[in-house]
């Protein structure tokens, strides 16, 4: 039974991935009502922190519904980043989680993320600075490698245990992979089943069926799976995984009017934590997500993201439900 310091996880839990203008605390909340274990913050740039820069500020929100959570960091500085532990720590989290994955340029091109990968040294240090500046655990999520010459994740593994993580989640995919092609798990698995590690070993990349989930846990041995792009638009995923992994049978499918109330429960929320105008417009993104695979369901997806007044947008919502609720009756 995986457990990260103090935090006991469960037999084998479901992480939601820290995933940019996704994972925050709306979206988040509804994970955790359908079933997610254990979560992160959207990642927060250490340099921002240290300046107190508005939008790494209010990523630091937290609520005690959301426990077990972590904060995720990235940045390229070591001081930087012990400053930034500290900081975050301030605000009691169950974790600091660092970003060695992002594969983005702007993150990479400033000497984090991913780019660590190609200077482990660097990485050492500056996740055994990290580790000695907070008391609550230190976890490490990464990719295989920087490209399919350097798959170095083993060496990582081992050396990020040594100087104390507690946790790592694992990518199935270099840097230069991007989120293209298939994950491989199989480095995964390997790193999971060497002797030397002995911390928990999460996997990452793909996970998008109940089915895999329980496939990779065989085949892998992995001590939990992270989930990220599937859970957009679908925080059922969590349940859905959970009723197949206890009795190997399928959930039934979340109704049209489950979709509908997710997304206006989504909706309301982002509205009160971010504002009007935030809340209005970065819903949007998600829209098309709860409503996939309705058919004819592009006009309805316009009008939500273009509508501003969110009582026109909840008699949207109700619209939907309308068409497609009396459809599938």
């Amino acid at each position: 039974m995986p457990r990260i310091g103090h935090i006991d996880l469960g037999e084998f839990p479901l992480l939601l991935a820290p995933m940019e203008d996704v994972s925050d605390p709306p979206f988040r909340a509804l994970c955790k009502q359908h079933g997610a274990d254990l979560m992160f913050t959207e990642f927060i740039s250490s340099e921002g922190l240290i300046r107190q820069a508005a939008k790494g500020m209010k990523k630091l929100d937290i609520f005690e519904q959301e426990r077990p959570i972590g904060i995720q960091l990235f940045g390229g500085s070591e001081d930087a980043m012990e400053e930034a532990a500290r900081i975050a720590e301030a605000v009691r989290p169950d974790l600091i989680d660092i970003n060695y994955g992002c594969p983005v340029h702007k993150v990479v091109n400033k000497g984090a993320g991913a780019c660590l990968l190609q200077d482990v040294d660097k990485m050492v240090r500056l996740t055994d600075k990290v580790v000695k500046a907070v008391k609550v655990p230190v976890t490490v999520k990464t990719r295989l490698g920087w490209n399919d010459q350097t798959k170095n994740i083993m060496e990582v593994a081992e050396r990020l245990q040594d100087v104390g993580i507690q946790a790592l989640s694992i990518h199935g995919r270099t840097r230069a992979q991007l989120y293209k092609g298939p994950a491989d798990w199989t480095l995964i698995g390997e790193v999971k089943n060497n002797p030397r590690i002995y911390i928990p070993i999460f996997g990452n990349g793909d996970i998008d069926s109940p089915e895999k989930v329980v496939e990779y846990r065989a085949r892998y041995g992995v001590d939990g799976v992270m989930i990220g792009r599937a859970s957009i638009g679908h925080p059922f995923i969590f349940r859905e995984i959970k009723h197949y992994m206890a009795t190997g049978q399928h959930l039934a499918p979340p109704t049209i009017a489950e979709r509908v109330e997710a997304a206006r429960t989504h909706l309301r929320s982002s509205i009160a934590w971010k504002g009007l105008y935030e809340g209005v417009v970065e819903m949007r993104r998600h829209y098309g997500n709860y409503l996939k695979g309705l058919p004819n369901v592009k006009e309805m997806r316009l009008r939500l993201c273009t509508e501003r007044e969110p009582t026109v947008l909840e008699a949207l919502l109700d619209e939907v439900i309308g068409i497609y609720g009396a459809e599938a009756a």
